[in-house]
């Protein structure tokens, strides 16, 4: 019976599941296309102008990609800055690099190199110091090109105004282009410190231009003790070296430097003002940092405002790496790698100086661009701090242990070898005549 109730209304059962999942599919279309319609209207309610704008910002913060950067007087340094709608790339914040190829030029290739720099020449055992490349966060610095850089040099005059770290930089210059071509010879003084030479090929002249703090200055010997030296310091009158023939150079490149460490008398209005140093002559004692920035406002003024209208740059202050002493009291430098970003901080002094650098850069900057000048900022301290081992060292002399391997020696911990990392000073400078790169940042 049971069968046959079943068996009878099986076919009536079956109509009735056919209809019901009709309605079932019916009322769930429905729902789907409801639902369907609220996302669709949901999401299009929440778009707007605004949100692909914050979206747009994103994507240009991730693009910018501030990296953080070794606080220096307390200022963050991205790689990359805005200009005018441009991004900028900062060549002076990224890595040294392990380098195979080496350098581009050896001891034997160039004959420009002074004995004092000549570090291979003088015996220094170690060359691992020759395989690093300098590399910028978020853009290229190709190496140096010789034949392009005469070639857009024809008919020009360079002068590299300061001290003897300007020679150094001139005579990598030189040995970075003495595979297309040599110079000869045109000038130099008494001394040797202020030089000329001429490429006949390109009609290009170099001048190196002694005036170790751009102002005016007399140096009194004390019995010939350089460490007893003082000098006199005019803050308020250029150097006439190198502001008498100003108007002749196409390109200017200029600093100040550790010159300023040294015993110092300030006058102004040939009044002594102050000193430094000095602490037997019962005068104030006005430390480096405002006389430098006194030299420094007086030497950019007068640029900024010239007839001539050269391409200026201004390099930043160079550190020393001694160890245990200065100069004269038993400093080394004996390290052989490059340090680890942090592993230096760099001597508070130095920091200061090259934020007053920065600082009356920047002024100048203003005023120069109004008369139509172009200036520019080579910005080589930090990555110059991480390289102690690029100096001469003990190697400033001729195998200076021969004969005794215990020797006390004095050692140069200032300038650096050729070959050596101030190479890449000479890199930075070509990209940015090129291009138009600015190699360094304004203070906040």
């Amino acid at each position: 019976m049971a069968d046959e109730e079943v068996g009878g209304h099986s076919e009536p059962l079956h109509e009735k599941c056919s209809i019901g999942q009709i309605i079932l599919k019916f009322i769930a279309s429905v729902l789907l296309v409801g639902a369907a319609y609220y996302l669709f209207v949901g999401t299009f309610n929440s778009w707007t102008p605004e949100a692909e704008k914050d979206s747009l910002s994103l994507e240009k913060q991730d693009e910018l990609n501030i990296r953080p950067f070794k606080k220096e007087l307390g200022v963050d340094k991205p790689h990359l800055k805005k200009d005018s709608d441009v991004e900028v790339c900062d060549l002076s914040v990224g890595e040294w690099i392990p380098n195979p190829a080496g350098p581009a030029y050896t001891n034997e290739t160039c004959n420009f190199i002074e004995p004092y720099q000549n570090c291979l020449m003088n015996g220094r055992p170690d060359t691992s110091y020759l395989y690093w490349k300098w590399k910028p966060n978020g853009c290229d610095l190709p190496p140096f090109d010789p034949l392009k850089f005469l070639n857009k040099m024809r008919d020009k005059s360079w002068a590299f105004i300061g001290d003897s770290i300007f020679r150094n930089h001139l005579q990598s210059l030189i040995c970075l282009l003495s595979k297309v071509g040599e110079p000869y010879e045109t000038y130099h003084d008494s001394t040797y410190k202020t030089r000329a030479w001429y490429y006949p090929s390109h009609n290009f002249t170099l001048h190196v231009i002694w005036a170790p703090y751009l102002v005016h200055y007399e140096t009194i010997d004390n019995h010939g003790n350089a460490s007893e030296s003082i000098t006199n310091l005019h803050l308020d009158i250029l150097d006439s070296k190198w502001t008498s023939e100003f108007n002749k150079y196409d390109y200017v490149v200029l600093s100040g430097g550790q010159w300023f460490y040294k015993s110092t008398i300030m006058y102004e209005n040939n009044q002594v003002i102050g000193c430094h140093n000095c602490p037997d002559m019962n005068i104030i004692e006005l430390g480096v940092g405002e006389p430098y920035r006194k030299a420094l406002q007086l030497s950019l003024n007068f640029i900024a405002t010239s007839e001539n209208k050269p391409f200026v740059i201004l390099r930043t202050w160079t550190p020393d790496h001694f160890e245990n002493g200065e100069w004269y009291n038993g400093g080394i430098c004996n390290r052989t790698e490059p340090f680890k970003e942090g592993e230096i901080n760099g001597d508070p002094t130095d920091l200061i100086m090259r934020s007053i650098e920065i600082e009356e850069f920047e002024k100048a900057k203003v005023i120069g661009e109004s008369n139509g000048f172009k200036m520019e900022l080579l910005d080589t301290y930090h990555l110059s701090l991480l390289r102690p081992d690029g100096h001469p060292g003990p190697y400033r002399t001729y195998h200076p242990f021969d004969g005794d391997k215990d020797k006390k020696v004095q050692n140069d911990c200032l300038h650096w070898c050729l070959p050596g990392p101030i190479d890449t000073w000479n890199e930075m400078l070509m990209k940015m005549v090129f291009n138009g790169e600015s190699t360094g940042y304004a203070l906040s």
